[in-house]
């Protein structure tokens, strides 16, 4: 009588070598639960960081602007009658002092042919915008654009 035996302990210890290897499969649920959390943050945080000085823009029937190669300067002119330079309502300035900051800013990126943006709130008298105009002028720079809201309509 042939008798064949098995031996459960060879068997046991594989499957003790099985049931402890180490899994080879990624597990991706919190990742994807982590970038919705963080594309629900950048999506609510995004407005906020392009807000700048805040103007009542007038409204002109016209077409949008070509994107810039290069950063404009923005020059606001807010409806309390301070002027702001640059996109951040940081510190207000008096007319004279912003000849002197324009020329540094054209030394520092090379020149005046950097194009100049200028906001200006709607109830701002025309005279005041005109000077600020005028003293971006004097500072050599030639690329000279009013902002204006797109005009909604027919």
């Amino acid at each position: 009588m042939g008798m064949s035996i098995r031996s459960s302990g060879a068997k046991g210890r594989r499957q003790r070598r099985a049931a402890n290897a180490p899994m080879s499969e990624i597990n991706v649920t919190p990742f994807v639960d982590v970038m919705l959390v963080l594309l629900i943050i950048f999506m609510v945080a995004a407005p906020l960081l392009t807000a700048g000085v805040p103007l009542e823009l007038p409204s002109a029937k016209g077409k949008q602007l070509q994107a810039q190669k290069s950063e404009p300067i923005i020059v606001s002119v807010a409806s309390d009658g301070n002027i702001y330079l640059g996109d951040e309502q940081k510190e207000t300035m008096a007319l004279a002092a912003l000849l002197p900051k324009l020329q540094a800013i054209a030394k520092a990126r090379g020149g005046t042919d950097q194009p100049v943006f200028v906001r200006g709130d709607k109830v701002v008298p025309y005279g005041q915008v005109a000077r600020v105009m005028a003293e971006i002028r004097e500072a050599g720079f030639r690329k000279l654009s009013l902002v204006t809201q797109i005009e909604s309509g027919g």
